[in-house]
């Protein structure tokens, strides 16, 4: 299920301004297609004074930090495309109102030798780049992920 936390200066959007904006990204995953009820959007207004960039204060700057935990990008073109699509969707809240912003997106390892020992721990723990790596994964012919 996708997380979005729009960290924002304060004023930034109005009611109806968040109301679109989220529509917007529900879009996004509805065309997946993802089912709607699991798009989940945060707005948090950030005063000038407690937002800083670079150790200065920036008040016109809007930070999106994105978890999607139902589903991993397969690929890098896969990857390329979908920040690029988030971009779109992105731009006429931020970019056309002249802020200045970033996102980040967070995975989780989905199939991979992590997962699989989340499922037997029943819980989510810190994971090594390797075991990032689907279960499946032929390495070299005669090897595997595991």
């Amino acid at each position: 299920m996708p997380l979005w936390k729009i960290h924002h200066p304060v004023g930034a959007y109005t009611p109806e301004d968040k109301k679109e904006f989220a529509e917007a990204i529900t879009r996004v995953y509805e065309a997946v297609p993802i089912p709607r009820f699991y798009v989940v959007i945060i707005f948090e207004e950030i005063a000038a004074d407690s937002f800083y960039v670079g150790g200065e204060s920036h008040d016109r700057f809007v930070r999106l930090q994105i978890d999607q935990m139902a589903r991993t990008l397969p690929g890098p073109i896969i990857r390329e495309w979908w920040v690029r699509s988030l971009d779109q969707v992105i731009a006429p809240w931020v970019r056309e109102r002249g802020y200045d912003w970033e996102f980040t997106i967070t995975e989780p390892p989905f199939e991979s030798v992590a997962e699989k020992r989340w499922v037997q721990e029943n819980k989510a723990t810190p994971y090594t780049q390797a075991e990032k790596l689907p279960v499946n994964l032929a390495l070299a012919p005669g090897t595997t992920g595991e």
